[in-house]
């Protein structure tokens, strides 16, 4: 689980699944929009998680005067702990590139950011885009976060895509998860598909999941 730092809030987990028969999402619809996401995560060293926080709590607001940040997650439950995982909006490469040069030459957020540096061990970018179906869901208040990533089988969306869809729409007509939102990777680890879920808390996640293992509308999307 990770736990949301939207300006720093709270919450979930993140899963890596295997479909048996997938693909990534790499024609259609989205062609025509520029507005592309940003995912950015930071491995830190254990001992400094607390001090990276509050850093990042205190100065975030001087990153956020130049791009839109849809998230600032840590993790909580499953996968490798001490990260922090972060969505930026762009319009397009042109955009980012923008704002990369004045983040570059905006003085405060350079010497806020250098204590930083120093505790992260490893960092990773990924360019996704979200597919043609979804928009992105801003949730009204704070909750539980859990981002499920599929490594996807190099193909095409015509072999998978609507069994895809159907089963997360079944999900979401049914109530057992609120969608933020389905990216496929564009630059970075390829053939991946992050599928963003919110839920109220950890508990009503985990009645969720029970509940809809059980449903034989859920089960019936997914086949």
């Amino acid at each position: 689980m990770l736990v949301l730092r939207s300006g720093l809030t709270r919450a979930l987990a993140a899963r890596k699944l295997a479909p048996q028969v997938c693909s990534c999402f790499a024609t259609g619809p989205r062609q025509y929009d520029g507005t592309f996401y940003e995912f950015r995560t930071y491995c830190l060293k254990p001992s400094k998680m607390n001090e990276f926080l509050e850093n990042v709590k205190k100065n975030i607001h001087l990153r956020t005067a130049h791009s839109e940040l849809v998230g600032y997650w840590s993790v909580e439950f499953g996968g490798q702990m001490n990260k922090m995982f972060h969505i930026w909006k762009y319009d397009n490469f042109a955009h980012r590139t923008e704002v990369r040069k004045a983040v570059a030459k905006d003085k405060e957020w350079q010497q806020s950011v250098v204590p930083n540096l120093a505790l992260i061990d490893e960092q990773e970018t990924e360019i996704t885009y979200l597919v043609p179906w979804c928009k992105l869901e801003k949730p009204a208040k704070e909750g539980v976060y859990e981002l499920i990533i599929f490594q996807m089988k190099p193909g095409g969306p015509a072999l998978w895509g609507d069994a895809f869809k159907r089963a997360i729409n079944a999900h979401v007509d049914l109530g057992y998860s609120k969608l933020v939102g389905v990216f496929h990777t564009e630059y970075g680890a390829l053939n991946r598909v992050h599928v963003l879920w919110w839920n109220e808390s950890a508990d009503s996640r985990a009645a969720g999941r029970h509940w809809s293992h059980e449903d034989p509308r859920v089960v019936a999307a997914g086949q």
